[in-house]
């Protein structure tokens, strides 16, 4: 059931022929590592803010679930699909300028249900956000 990635350079090939979707694109995210145990990327803080110049909340949301639900898709392995039932975030620090950089770890990785933690952070190291998502696996739609 489950695809093993032996290195980053693999896990990033995979994502990055998948796609990252249109909102991910427009806005601004930078895939940097993917494997099952880490999944790395960054957004832009500027054309992701709210009227005031700090990063909108969706936004980390948005970093958020995009790695939690690659990285639970690439645990699923061929023929199986992982998709979101459940997503939080507490938002700790308001980012006004540069990029955000998520790290997404799995809590729990089983046979149906994955929930991973993403921990958003500043340039300088700072959380900003700690997202959590739960994905549920199934079979892939037959085409």
């Amino acid at each position: 059931m489950t695809e093993t990635v032996p290195d980053s350079s693999s896990g990033l090939e995979w994502v990055r022929g998948r796609g990252m979707g249109s909102l991910a694109e427009k806005m601004g995210f930078e895939w940097v590592e993917f494997t099952v145990e880490r999944a790395v990327a960054t957004m832009p803080v500027e054309g992701n803010t709210q009227p005031v110049g700090l990063l909108h909340g969706g936004a980390y949301v948005v970093l958020g679930e995009s790695l939690g639900s690659m990285a639970a898709n690439l645990y699923a392995g061929p023929g199986r699909l992982a998709v979101g039932v459940d997503i939080n975030a507490t938002h700790t620090r308001s980012a006004t300028s540069g990029i955000v950089t998520g790290v997404c770890t799995p809590i729990h990785l089983g046979r149906s249900i994955t929930v991973h933690e993403i921990v958003v952070s500043d340039e300088q190291g700072r959380r900003c956000s700690t997202v959590r998502i739960t994905n549920h696996i199934k079979d892939a739609p037959q085409k």
